[in-house]
Protein backbone atom coordinates (compact mmCIF):
# COMPACT_ATOMS: atom_id res chain seq x y z
CA UNK A 1 0.00 0.00 0.00
CA UNK A 2 1.44 3.37 -1.04
CA UNK A 3 0.48 6.12 1.37
CA UNK A 4 0.50 9.88 0.77
CA UNK A 5 3.10 11.91 2.67
CA UNK A 6 0.30 13.30 4.79
CA UNK A 7 -3.36 12.46 5.13
CA UNK A 8 -6.31 13.80 7.05
CA UNK A 9 -7.60 12.15 10.16
CA UNK A 10 -10.71 11.30 8.17
CA UNK A 11 -8.66 9.34 5.64
CA UNK A 12 -6.84 7.59 8.46
CA UNK A 13 -10.26 6.56 9.83
CA UNK A 14 -11.28 5.12 6.48
CA UNK A 15 -7.99 3.29 6.01
CA UNK A 16 -8.12 1.83 9.52
CA UNK A 17 -11.66 0.54 8.98
CA UNK A 18 -10.72 -1.01 5.65
CA UNK A 19 -7.69 -2.67 7.26
CA UNK A 20 -10.08 -4.32 9.72
CA UNK A 21 -12.17 -5.78 6.90
CA UNK A 22 -14.94 -3.21 7.06
CA UNK A 23 -18.27 -4.42 5.76
CA UNK A 24 -21.21 -2.16 4.93
CA UNK A 25 -21.36 1.09 6.87
CA UNK A 26 -24.41 3.28 7.40
CA UNK A 27 -24.44 6.95 8.25
CA UNK A 28 -25.44 10.52 7.57
CA UNK A 29 -22.59 12.95 7.12
CA UNK A 30 -21.91 16.44 8.41
CA UNK A 31 -19.06 18.92 8.25
CA UNK A 32 -17.10 17.29 11.08
CA UNK A 33 -16.64 14.02 9.16
CA UNK A 34 -16.34 15.38 5.59
CA UNK A 35 -12.69 14.25 5.21
CA UNK A 36 -13.80 10.73 6.19
CA UNK A 37 -16.57 10.77 3.58
CA UNK A 38 -14.17 12.02 0.93
CA UNK A 39 -11.74 9.22 1.76
CA UNK A 40 -14.57 6.66 1.75
CA UNK A 41 -15.37 7.75 -1.83
CA UNK A 42 -11.77 7.59 -3.01
CA UNK A 43 -10.83 4.35 -1.25
CA UNK A 44 -14.03 2.43 -1.99
CA UNK A 45 -15.29 1.99 1.56
CA UNK A 46 -18.71 0.29 1.41
CA UNK A 47 -20.76 3.19 2.79
CA UNK A 48 -24.48 3.96 2.49
CA UNK A 49 -26.53 7.03 3.32
CA UNK A 50 -29.28 6.28 5.83
CA UNK A 51 -32.34 8.44 6.46
CA UNK A 52 -32.26 8.13 10.26
CA UNK A 53 -29.24 7.37 12.40
CA UNK A 54 -31.20 5.08 14.73
CA UNK A 55 -31.98 2.91 11.71
CA UNK A 56 -28.28 2.92 10.84
CA UNK A 57 -27.54 1.18 14.13
CA UNK A 58 -30.47 -1.23 13.70
CA UNK A 59 -29.16 -2.22 10.26
CA UNK A 60 -25.60 -2.59 11.55
CA UNK A 61 -26.85 -4.58 14.55
CA UNK A 62 -28.71 -7.10 12.38
CA UNK A 63 -25.73 -7.32 10.03
CA UNK A 64 -23.52 -8.16 13.02
CA UNK A 65 -26.00 -10.71 14.42
CA UNK A 66 -26.28 -12.58 11.14
CA UNK A 67 -22.65 -12.35 9.96
CA UNK A 68 -20.80 -12.25 13.27
CA UNK A 69 -18.71 -9.44 11.82
CA UNK A 70 -18.49 -5.93 13.24
CA UNK A 71 -21.35 -3.64 12.26
CA UNK A 72 -20.37 -0.08 11.34
CA UNK A 73 -22.15 3.27 11.62
CA UNK A 74 -21.21 6.92 11.64
CA UNK A 75 -22.94 10.12 12.69
CA UNK A 76 -22.20 13.78 12.90
CA UNK A 77 -22.20 15.67 16.18
CA UNK A 78 -25.27 16.63 18.19
CA UNK A 79 -28.54 15.23 16.82
CA UNK A 80 -26.68 12.72 14.69
CA UNK A 81 -24.92 11.38 17.77
CA UNK A 82 -27.97 11.40 20.03
CA UNK A 83 -30.08 9.64 17.40
CA UNK A 84 -27.77 6.63 17.83
CA UNK A 85 -28.68 6.03 21.47
CA UNK A 86 -31.63 3.62 21.10
CA UNK A 87 -29.80 1.42 18.61
CA UNK A 88 -26.61 1.43 20.66
CA UNK A 89 -28.46 0.21 23.75
CA UNK A 90 -30.05 -2.57 21.65
CA UNK A 91 -26.56 -3.67 20.60
CA UNK A 92 -25.16 -3.26 24.13
CA UNK A 93 -27.86 -5.40 25.75
CA UNK A 94 -27.90 -7.95 22.92
CA UNK A 95 -24.12 -8.38 22.73
CA UNK A 96 -23.70 -7.19 19.12
CA UNK A 97 -20.22 -6.11 17.98
CA UNK A 98 -20.49 -2.57 16.57
CA UNK A 99 -18.18 0.38 15.99
CA UNK A 100 -19.73 3.84 15.69
CA UNK A 101 -17.62 6.75 14.42
CA UNK A 102 -19.06 10.02 15.69
CA UNK A 103 -17.96 13.52 14.81
CA UNK A 104 -17.63 16.06 17.62
CA UNK A 105 -17.08 19.78 18.06
CA UNK A 106 -13.87 21.58 17.08
CA UNK A 107 -11.88 21.62 20.30
CA UNK A 108 -10.69 25.24 20.07
CA UNK A 109 -14.31 26.39 20.10
CA UNK A 110 -16.03 23.66 22.12
CA UNK A 111 -18.26 24.97 24.87
CA UNK A 112 -18.98 28.26 23.07
CA UNK A 113 -22.43 27.37 21.73
CA UNK A 114 -21.26 25.88 18.47
CA UNK A 115 -24.03 24.76 16.16
CA UNK A 116 -25.55 21.43 17.26
CA UNK A 117 -23.08 21.06 20.12
CA UNK A 118 -24.03 19.08 23.22
CA UNK A 119 -22.21 16.99 25.80
CA UNK A 120 -22.60 13.94 23.58
CA UNK A 121 -19.81 11.99 25.28
CA UNK A 122 -21.81 11.96 28.51
CA UNK A 123 -24.97 11.00 26.62
CA UNK A 124 -23.38 8.18 24.62
CA UNK A 125 -21.12 6.65 27.28
CA UNK A 126 -23.78 4.62 29.15
CA UNK A 127 -25.25 3.45 25.81
CA UNK A 128 -22.09 1.62 24.69
CA UNK A 129 -19.55 -0.87 25.94
CA UNK A 130 -16.76 1.70 25.64
CA UNK A 131 -16.32 5.25 24.36
CA UNK A 132 -12.94 6.16 22.90
CA UNK A 133 -12.32 9.86 22.35
CA UNK A 134 -9.52 10.63 19.91
CA UNK A 135 -7.46 13.61 21.02
CA UNK A 136 -4.68 13.47 18.40
CA UNK A 137 -4.65 12.72 14.68
CA UNK A 138 -1.81 10.23 14.92
CA UNK A 139 -3.76 8.07 17.41
CA UNK A 140 -6.69 7.35 15.06
CA UNK A 141 -5.46 3.90 13.90
CA UNK A 142 -4.81 2.96 17.52
CA UNK A 143 -8.32 4.04 18.51
CA UNK A 144 -9.95 2.03 15.71
CA UNK A 145 -7.92 -1.08 16.56
CA UNK A 146 -8.91 -0.72 20.19
CA UNK A 147 -12.56 -0.28 19.24
CA UNK A 148 -12.61 -3.52 17.23
CA UNK A 149 -10.83 -5.40 20.05
CA UNK A 150 -13.32 -4.25 22.70
CA UNK A 151 -16.34 -4.74 20.43
CA UNK A 152 -15.50 -8.41 19.78
CA UNK A 153 -14.11 -9.52 23.17
CA UNK A 154 -15.97 -10.98 26.15
CA UNK A 155 -19.63 -10.28 25.61
CA UNK A 156 -19.47 -8.24 22.39
CA UNK A 157 -20.96 -4.79 22.23
CA UNK A 158 -20.93 -1.35 20.59
CA UNK A 159 -17.93 0.95 20.85
CA UNK A 160 -18.11 4.66 20.05
CA UNK A 161 -15.08 6.42 18.55
CA UNK A 162 -15.60 10.14 19.18
CA UNK A 163 -13.60 12.28 16.74
CA UNK A 164 -13.42 16.08 17.17
CA UNK A 165 -13.68 18.14 13.98
CA UNK A 166 -10.10 19.37 14.13
CA UNK A 167 -8.78 15.81 14.56
CA UNK A 168 -10.75 14.58 11.54
CA UNK A 169 -9.62 17.54 9.39
CA UNK A 170 -6.05 17.56 10.77
CA UNK A 171 -3.02 16.17 8.94
CA UNK A 172 -0.40 13.57 9.87
CA UNK A 173 2.17 11.46 8.03
CA UNK A 174 1.26 7.83 8.70
CA UNK A 175 3.37 4.76 8.00
CA UNK A 176 1.97 1.56 6.50
CA UNK A 177 2.56 -0.26 9.79
CA UNK A 178 0.19 2.13 11.54
CA UNK A 179 -2.75 0.40 9.87
CA UNK A 180 -1.95 -3.14 10.97
CA UNK A 181 -5.07 -5.03 12.10
CA UNK A 182 -5.59 -8.17 14.19
CA UNK A 183 -7.77 -10.47 12.07
CA UNK A 184 -9.11 -12.11 15.23
CA UNK A 185 -11.13 -8.99 15.97
CA UNK A 186 -12.86 -8.75 12.59
CA UNK A 187 -15.72 -10.83 14.04
CA UNK A 188 -17.06 -11.99 17.38
CA UNK A 189 -16.01 -13.71 19.48
CA UNK A 190 -12.50 -12.41 18.87
CA UNK A 191 -11.21 -14.42 21.83
CA UNK A 192 -12.54 -17.51 23.59
CA UNK A 193 -11.99 -18.62 27.18
CA UNK A 194 -12.93 -21.94 28.79
CA UNK A 195 -14.57 -22.65 32.15
CA UNK A 196 -12.34 -24.17 34.80
CA UNK A 197 -11.84 -27.91 34.54
CA UNK A 198 -13.01 -28.33 38.14
CA UNK A 199 -16.33 -26.62 37.44
CA UNK A 200 -16.79 -28.64 34.23
CA UNK A 201 -16.19 -31.86 36.16
CA UNK A 202 -18.83 -30.98 38.76
CA UNK A 203 -21.33 -29.93 36.08
CA UNK A 204 -20.71 -33.09 34.06
CA UNK A 205 -21.33 -35.24 37.11
CA UNK A 206 -24.67 -33.52 37.78
CA UNK A 207 -25.74 -33.93 34.14
CA UNK A 208 -24.64 -37.57 34.00
CA UNK A 209 -26.73 -38.45 37.05
CA UNK A 210 -29.82 -36.52 35.93
CA UNK A 211 -32.85 -38.45 34.68
CA UNK A 212 -34.59 -35.48 33.05
CA UNK A 213 -32.04 -32.81 32.06
CA UNK A 214 -33.01 -29.85 29.90
CA UNK A 215 -30.92 -27.19 28.15
CA UNK A 216 -32.13 -23.59 28.23
CA UNK A 217 -30.40 -21.61 25.47
CA UNK A 218 -30.26 -17.85 25.08
CA UNK A 219 -28.79 -15.48 22.52
CA UNK A 220 -25.28 -16.11 23.83
CA UNK A 221 -25.37 -19.42 21.96
CA UNK A 222 -25.48 -17.53 18.68
CA UNK A 223 -22.99 -14.86 19.72
CA UNK A 224 -20.56 -17.71 20.39
CA UNK A 225 -21.52 -19.54 17.16
CA UNK A 226 -22.28 -22.53 19.38
CA UNK A 227 -25.46 -23.98 17.83
CA UNK A 228 -23.56 -26.92 16.40
CA UNK A 229 -22.14 -27.75 19.83
CA UNK A 230 -25.60 -27.47 21.42
CA UNK A 231 -26.90 -29.99 18.91
CA UNK A 232 -23.95 -32.35 19.40
CA UNK A 233 -24.30 -32.38 23.19
CA UNK A 234 -28.09 -32.71 23.02
CA UNK A 235 -27.91 -35.64 20.61
CA UNK A 236 -25.02 -37.38 22.37
CA UNK A 237 -26.60 -37.28 25.83
CA UNK A 238 -30.35 -37.13 25.04
CA UNK A 239 -30.92 -33.63 26.43
CA UNK A 240 -33.91 -31.68 25.07
CA UNK A 241 -33.39 -28.01 24.27
CA UNK A 242 -35.65 -25.04 24.99
CA UNK A 243 -34.80 -21.50 23.96
CA UNK A 244 -35.46 -17.83 24.55
CA UNK A 245 -36.58 -15.45 21.80
CA UNK A 246 -32.95 -14.72 20.90
CA UNK A 247 -31.87 -18.33 21.42
CA UNK A 248 -34.22 -19.75 18.80
CA UNK A 249 -32.19 -21.93 16.43
CA UNK A 250 -29.89 -23.27 19.15
CA UNK A 251 -31.15 -26.53 17.67
CA UNK A 252 -33.31 -26.67 14.57
CA UNK A 253 -36.92 -25.98 15.55
CA UNK A 254 -37.88 -28.96 13.38
CA UNK A 255 -35.66 -31.27 15.46
CA UNK A 256 -37.18 -33.85 17.79
CA UNK A 257 -34.91 -32.36 20.47
CA UNK A 258 -36.61 -28.97 20.31
CA UNK A 259 -38.90 -28.06 23.21
CA UNK A 260 -39.53 -24.56 21.85
CA UNK A 261 -39.78 -21.20 23.52
CA UNK A 262 -39.79 -20.96 27.31
CA UNK A 263 -40.80 -18.15 29.64
CA UNK A 264 -43.70 -15.73 29.17
CA UNK A 265 -44.89 -17.53 26.04
CA UNK A 266 -44.25 -21.24 25.53
CA UNK A 267 -45.54 -24.40 23.89
CA UNK A 268 -44.37 -27.26 26.12
CA UNK A 269 -41.14 -25.93 27.59
CA UNK A 270 -42.34 -24.46 30.88
CA UNK A 271 -43.93 -27.74 31.91
CA UNK A 272 -40.72 -29.57 31.00
CA UNK A 273 -38.70 -27.12 33.10
CA UNK A 274 -40.96 -27.95 36.03
CA UNK A 275 -40.42 -31.69 35.48
CA UNK A 276 -36.67 -31.44 34.88
CA UNK A 277 -34.19 -32.46 37.57
CA UNK A 278 -31.19 -30.62 36.06
CA UNK A 279 -31.17 -27.45 33.94
CA UNK A 280 -28.20 -26.43 31.82
CA UNK A 281 -28.53 -22.70 31.08
CA UNK A 282 -26.32 -21.59 28.18
CA UNK A 283 -25.70 -17.99 27.15
CA UNK A 284 -28.91 -16.77 28.75
CA UNK A 285 -29.34 -13.87 31.18
CA UNK A 286 -32.59 -15.33 32.60
CA UNK A 287 -34.29 -11.96 32.33
CA UNK A 288 -37.93 -11.00 32.75
CA UNK A 289 -39.37 -12.47 29.54
CA UNK A 290 -37.36 -15.71 29.70
CA UNK A 291 -38.37 -16.35 33.31
CA UNK A 292 -42.01 -15.24 33.07
CA UNK A 293 -41.34 -12.39 35.48
CA UNK A 294 -38.85 -14.44 37.52
CA UNK A 295 -41.15 -17.39 38.23
CA UNK A 296 -39.56 -19.93 35.84
CA UNK A 297 -37.67 -22.03 36.89
CA UNK A 298 -39.24 -22.54 40.29
CA UNK A 299 -36.90 -22.10 43.27
CA UNK A 300 -34.72 -25.01 44.28
CA UNK A 301 -33.86 -26.40 40.86
CA UNK A 302 -30.41 -27.80 40.09
CA UNK A 303 -29.06 -25.23 37.65
CA UNK A 304 -25.76 -25.22 35.76
CA UNK A 305 -25.16 -21.77 34.25
CA UNK A 306 -22.65 -21.31 31.40
CA UNK A 307 -22.00 -17.69 30.44
CA UNK A 308 -19.19 -15.45 29.21
CA UNK A 309 -20.22 -12.69 31.65
CA UNK A 310 -19.57 -13.79 35.21
CA UNK A 311 -21.89 -11.25 36.82
CA UNK A 312 -24.91 -12.56 34.89
CA UNK A 313 -24.74 -15.84 36.78
CA UNK A 314 -26.79 -15.45 39.94
CA UNK A 315 -28.31 -12.08 39.00
CA UNK A 316 -31.84 -13.53 38.84
CA UNK A 317 -31.38 -17.20 39.80
CA UNK A 318 -28.68 -18.72 42.00
CA UNK A 319 -27.02 -21.56 40.05
CA UNK A 320 -25.72 -24.75 41.59
CA UNK A 321 -22.62 -24.55 39.37
CA UNK A 322 -21.17 -21.56 37.52
CA UNK A 323 -19.31 -22.22 34.27
CA UNK A 324 -17.57 -18.97 33.39
CA UNK A 325 -16.48 -19.03 29.78
CA UNK A 326 -17.35 -19.06 26.11
CA UNK A 327 -20.49 -21.06 25.29
CA UNK A 328 -18.98 -23.08 22.44
CA UNK A 329 -15.82 -23.93 24.36
CA UNK A 330 -17.77 -24.78 27.51
CA UNK A 331 -20.24 -27.03 25.71
CA UNK A 332 -17.41 -28.84 23.96
CA UNK A 333 -15.69 -29.47 27.29
CA UNK A 334 -18.94 -30.77 28.78
CA UNK A 335 -19.51 -33.08 25.82
CA UNK A 336 -16.01 -34.53 26.13
CA UNK A 337 -16.44 -34.96 29.89
CA UNK A 338 -19.73 -36.83 29.36
CA UNK A 339 -18.57 -38.95 26.42
CA UNK A 340 -17.79 -42.03 28.52
CA UNK A 341 -21.34 -42.28 29.88
CA UNK A 342 -23.24 -40.87 26.88
CA UNK A 343 -24.67 -44.19 25.73
CA UNK A 344 -25.92 -45.02 29.22
CA UNK A 345 -27.47 -41.56 29.49
CA UNK A 346 -29.32 -42.02 26.20
CA UNK A 347 -30.66 -45.40 27.32
CA UNK A 348 -31.80 -44.05 30.69
CA UNK A 349 -33.53 -41.04 29.12
CA UNK A 350 -35.23 -42.80 26.23
CA UNK A 351 -38.73 -42.03 27.51
CA UNK A 352 -37.84 -38.44 28.46
CA UNK A 353 -36.45 -37.60 25.02
CA UNK A 354 -39.15 -39.50 23.11
CA UNK A 355 -41.84 -37.48 24.88
CA UNK A 356 -40.66 -34.19 23.36
CA UNK A 357 -41.96 -34.66 19.79
CA UNK A 358 -45.08 -36.34 21.21
CA UNK A 359 -45.82 -33.33 23.41
CA UNK A 360 -45.11 -30.97 20.53
CA UNK A 361 -47.44 -32.90 18.19
CA UNK A 362 -50.17 -32.81 20.81
CA UNK A 363 -49.72 -29.04 21.21
CA UNK A 364 -49.96 -28.52 17.45
CA UNK A 365 -53.13 -30.59 17.35
CA UNK A 366 -54.68 -28.58 20.18
CA UNK A 367 -53.94 -25.23 18.52
CA UNK A 368 -54.46 -26.39 14.94
CA UNK A 369 -57.61 -24.33 14.51
CA UNK A 370 -55.53 -21.18 15.08
CA UNK A 371 -52.48 -22.26 13.08
CA UNK A 372 -54.70 -23.00 10.07
CA UNK A 373 -57.45 -20.48 10.72
CA UNK A 374 -59.49 -19.27 7.74
CA UNK A 375 -60.90 -16.31 9.65
CA UNK A 376 -60.81 -12.79 8.24
CA UNK A 377 -59.05 -10.55 9.15
CA UNK A 378 -56.02 -12.83 9.18
CA UNK A 379 -55.08 -14.58 12.41
CA UNK A 380 -51.43 -14.05 13.39
CA UNK A 381 -50.97 -17.79 13.90
CA UNK A 382 -52.04 -18.44 10.28
CA UNK A 383 -49.64 -15.74 9.05
CA UNK A 384 -46.66 -17.36 10.80
CA UNK A 385 -47.77 -20.82 9.63
CA UNK A 386 -47.74 -19.64 6.01
CA UNK A 387 -44.36 -18.02 6.54
CA UNK A 388 -43.00 -21.29 7.94
CA UNK A 389 -44.14 -23.04 4.76
CA UNK A 390 -42.82 -20.43 2.34
CA UNK A 391 -39.47 -19.37 3.76
CA UNK A 392 -36.57 -21.48 2.44
CA UNK A 393 -34.39 -23.47 4.81
CA UNK A 394 -31.69 -20.78 4.64
CA UNK A 395 -34.13 -17.86 5.02
CA UNK A 396 -34.17 -15.27 7.82
CA UNK A 397 -36.99 -13.72 9.81
CA UNK A 398 -36.14 -10.36 11.38
CA UNK A 399 -38.75 -9.46 14.00
CA UNK A 400 -39.60 -6.05 15.37
CA UNK A 401 -39.95 -5.51 19.10
CA UNK A 402 -42.97 -6.54 21.16
CA UNK A 403 -45.89 -7.91 19.16
CA UNK A 404 -43.94 -9.20 16.15
CA UNK A 405 -41.10 -10.71 18.20
CA UNK A 406 -43.42 -12.58 20.55
CA UNK A 407 -45.63 -14.08 17.84
CA UNK A 408 -42.56 -14.94 15.76
CA UNK A 409 -40.71 -16.32 18.75
CA UNK A 410 -43.60 -18.58 19.69
CA UNK A 411 -44.55 -19.90 16.25
CA UNK A 412 -41.75 -19.40 13.73
CA UNK A 413 -39.65 -22.52 13.13
CA UNK A 414 -36.04 -22.35 12.00
CA UNK A 415 -35.18 -25.34 9.86
CA UNK A 416 -31.50 -25.37 10.78
CA UNK A 417 -29.44 -24.98 13.94
CA UNK A 418 -28.48 -21.37 13.28
CA UNK A 419 -29.44 -17.79 14.03
CA UNK A 420 -32.17 -17.34 11.44
CA UNK A 421 -34.69 -15.67 13.73
CA UNK A 422 -33.39 -12.22 14.67
CA UNK A 423 -35.56 -10.20 17.08
CA UNK A 424 -34.42 -6.94 18.67
CA UNK A 425 -34.70 -8.10 22.25
CA UNK A 426 -31.72 -6.20 23.65
CA UNK A 427 -33.90 -3.12 24.10
CA UNK A 428 -37.15 -4.40 22.55
CA UNK A 429 -37.76 -1.08 20.80
CA UNK A 430 -40.03 -0.98 17.77
CA UNK A 431 -38.93 0.15 14.32
CA UNK A 432 -36.33 -2.62 13.88
CA UNK A 433 -38.11 -4.78 11.29
CA UNK A 434 -37.23 -2.89 8.10
CA UNK A 435 -33.68 -1.67 8.87
CA UNK A 436 -32.90 -4.99 10.56
CA UNK A 437 -33.97 -6.83 7.42
CA UNK A 438 -31.69 -4.55 5.39
CA UNK A 439 -28.69 -5.38 7.56
CA UNK A 440 -29.46 -9.10 7.47
CA UNK A 441 -29.79 -9.01 3.67
CA UNK A 442 -26.34 -7.44 3.39
CA UNK A 443 -24.93 -10.16 5.64
CA UNK A 444 -26.64 -12.92 3.59
CA UNK A 445 -27.13 -11.41 0.11
CA UNK A 446 -28.40 -14.60 -1.55
CA UNK A 447 -30.84 -15.53 1.21
CA UNK A 448 -34.51 -14.70 1.45
CA UNK A 449 -34.88 -12.16 4.25
CA UNK A 450 -38.24 -11.21 5.77
CA UNK A 451 -38.84 -8.37 8.19
CA UNK A 452 -41.92 -8.74 10.41
CA UNK A 453 -43.17 -5.46 11.85
CA UNK A 454 -46.30 -3.84 13.16
CA UNK A 455 -47.86 -0.82 11.53
CA UNK A 456 -46.70 1.36 14.43
CA UNK A 457 -43.10 0.23 14.06
CA UNK A 458 -43.25 0.57 10.28
CA UNK A 459 -44.55 4.14 10.59
CA UNK A 460 -41.38 5.04 12.49
CA UNK A 461 -39.01 3.96 9.74
CA UNK A 462 -40.90 4.34 6.47
CA UNK A 463 -38.11 6.52 5.11
CA UNK A 464 -35.77 3.56 5.00
CA UNK A 465 -37.82 2.06 2.18
CA UNK A 466 -36.07 4.67 0.05
CA UNK A 467 -32.71 3.46 1.37
CA UNK A 468 -33.52 -0.17 0.68
CA UNK A 469 -34.76 0.65 -2.85
CA UNK A 470 -31.69 2.79 -3.56
CA UNK A 471 -29.50 -0.12 -2.51
CA UNK A 472 -31.52 -2.64 -4.53
CA UNK A 473 -32.14 -4.86 -1.51
CA UNK A 474 -34.75 -7.59 -2.15
CA UNK A 475 -36.05 -7.68 1.41
CA UNK A 476 -39.67 -8.58 2.08
CA UNK A 477 -41.35 -6.58 4.84
CA UNK A 478 -44.58 -7.94 6.31
CA UNK A 479 -46.60 -5.21 7.98
CA UNK A 480 -49.00 -6.57 10.59
CA UNK A 481 -51.74 -4.03 10.07
CA UNK A 482 -54.22 -3.73 12.93
CA UNK A 483 -54.54 0.07 12.80
CA UNK A 484 -53.24 0.25 16.34
CA UNK A 485 -50.28 0.18 18.62
CA UNK A 486 -51.41 -3.38 19.09
CA UNK A 487 -49.40 -4.48 22.08
CA UNK A 488 -50.35 -1.43 24.12
CA UNK A 489 -54.01 -1.69 23.10
CA UNK A 490 -54.09 -5.37 24.07
CA UNK A 491 -52.60 -4.58 27.47
CA UNK A 492 -55.08 -1.75 28.02
CA UNK A 493 -57.85 -4.23 27.23
CA UNK A 494 -56.48 -6.78 29.69
CA UNK A 495 -56.04 -4.29 32.51
CA UNK A 496 -58.96 -1.89 32.10
CA UNK A 497 -61.55 -3.68 29.96
CA UNK A 498 -63.17 -3.27 26.58
CA UNK A 499 -63.25 0.27 25.22
CA UNK A 500 -60.73 1.64 27.72
CA UNK A 501 -58.17 2.63 25.10
CA UNK A 502 -56.06 5.75 25.15
CA UNK A 503 -53.63 6.86 22.43
CA UNK A 504 -53.33 3.36 20.97
CA UNK A 505 -55.25 3.65 17.69
CA UNK A 506 -53.71 4.51 14.32
CA UNK A 507 -55.28 5.72 11.09
CA UNK A 508 -56.16 2.98 8.64
CA UNK A 509 -53.36 3.02 6.07
CA UNK A 510 -52.75 1.09 2.87
CA UNK A 511 -49.05 0.31 3.25
CA UNK A 512 -48.96 -1.54 -0.07
CA UNK A 513 -49.93 1.70 -1.80
CA UNK A 514 -47.30 3.57 0.22
CA UNK A 515 -44.68 1.06 -0.91
CA UNK A 516 -45.65 1.40 -4.55
CA UNK A 517 -45.50 5.18 -4.29
CA UNK A 518 -41.90 4.78 -3.07
CA UNK A 519 -40.91 2.58 -6.01
CA UNK A 520 -41.18 -0.75 -4.19
CA UNK A 521 -43.46 -3.72 -4.75
CA UNK A 522 -46.60 -3.41 -2.64
CA UNK A 523 -49.05 -6.26 -1.94
CA UNK A 524 -52.13 -6.18 0.26
CA UNK A 525 -53.60 -9.28 1.93
CA UNK A 526 -57.07 -9.24 3.45
CA UNK A 527 -57.86 -12.99 3.45
CA UNK A 528 -55.69 -15.87 4.70
CA UNK A 529 -56.01 -17.75 1.42
CA UNK A 530 -54.04 -14.96 -0.28
CA UNK A 531 -51.00 -15.21 1.99
CA UNK A 532 -49.17 -17.96 0.11
CA UNK A 533 -49.50 -16.20 -3.23
CA UNK A 534 -48.37 -12.86 -1.81
CA UNK A 535 -45.31 -14.44 -0.20
CA UNK A 536 -44.39 -16.21 -3.45
CA UNK A 537 -44.76 -12.97 -5.42
CA UNK A 538 -42.68 -11.02 -2.94
CA UNK A 539 -39.94 -13.66 -2.79
CA UNK A 540 -39.72 -13.70 -6.59
CA UNK A 541 -38.84 -9.97 -6.67
CA UNK A 542 -35.04 -9.78 -6.33
CA UNK A 543 -34.27 -6.25 -7.51
CA UNK A 544 -36.15 -4.10 -4.98
CA UNK A 545 -37.97 -4.32 -1.64
CA UNK A 546 -41.47 -5.77 -1.29
CA UNK A 547 -44.04 -4.80 1.32
CA UNK A 548 -46.89 -7.18 2.19
CA UNK A 549 -49.60 -5.30 4.06
CA UNK A 550 -51.55 -7.94 6.02
CA UNK A 551 -54.91 -7.08 7.60
CA UNK A 552 -55.06 -8.77 11.00
CA UNK A 553 -57.64 -8.75 13.75
CA UNK A 554 -58.72 -5.43 15.26
CA UNK A 555 -59.97 -7.23 18.39
CA UNK A 556 -57.55 -6.29 21.20
CA UNK A 557 -58.60 -9.36 23.19
CA UNK A 558 -56.95 -11.53 20.53
CA UNK A 559 -53.79 -9.61 19.72
CA UNK A 560 -51.39 -11.17 22.21
CA UNK A 561 -49.77 -14.57 21.52
CA UNK A 562 -52.16 -17.01 23.20
CA UNK A 563 -52.90 -19.64 20.58
CA UNK A 564 -53.61 -22.24 23.24
CA UNK A 565 -56.12 -20.02 25.07
CA UNK A 566 -53.93 -19.59 28.15
CA UNK A 567 -54.57 -16.13 29.55
CA UNK A 568 -51.65 -13.75 29.82
CA UNK A 569 -51.57 -12.76 33.46
CA UNK A 570 -51.36 -9.00 33.82
CA UNK A 571 -52.16 -7.05 36.94
CA UNK A 572 -52.10 -3.37 37.65
CA UNK A 573 -48.56 -2.10 38.03
CA UNK A 574 -47.05 -4.72 35.73
CA UNK A 575 -44.84 -3.65 32.86
CA UNK A 576 -45.05 -6.05 29.95
CA UNK A 577 -42.51 -5.68 27.14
Amino acid sequence: MTLPNEMTGGEALARALIAHGAGPMFGMGGFQLLPFYDAARRLGLNHHLINDERCAVFAADAYAKVSGRVGLVDATLGPGATNLVTGLVEALNAGSPLVAVVGDAQRDHAGKNMTQETDQVSILRPACKALIRVEAVHRIPEAVARAFAVATSGRPGPVVVDVPEDVCHGLHGFAEADFAADEAHARAPGLRCRPSSEAVEIAADLLARAARPLMLCGGGVHISRAAEEVTRLAEACAIPVAHTLTGKGAVACTSDLNAGLFGRYDRIANAMIEDSDCLLVVGCKLGEIATKRYTVPAPGKTVIHLDIVAEEMGRTYAPTVKLWGDARAGLRDLRHALAGTAEAQRDRRADWIAAVPQKMAKWREEVGDRLHSDETPVHMARLITELNRALPDDGYLIADGGFAAHWGGLLFDTKRAARQFVPDRGFASIGYGLPGAMGAQLAAPEAQVVGLTGDGGFNMVLGELETARRMGLPVTVIVVNNAASGYVKALQHLMYGEGAYQSSDLAETDYAAVARAMGCQGLRVEAPGDLAGALAEAFAERSRPSVIDVMVTRDPARMLPAVDNRAVQVKKGDRVA
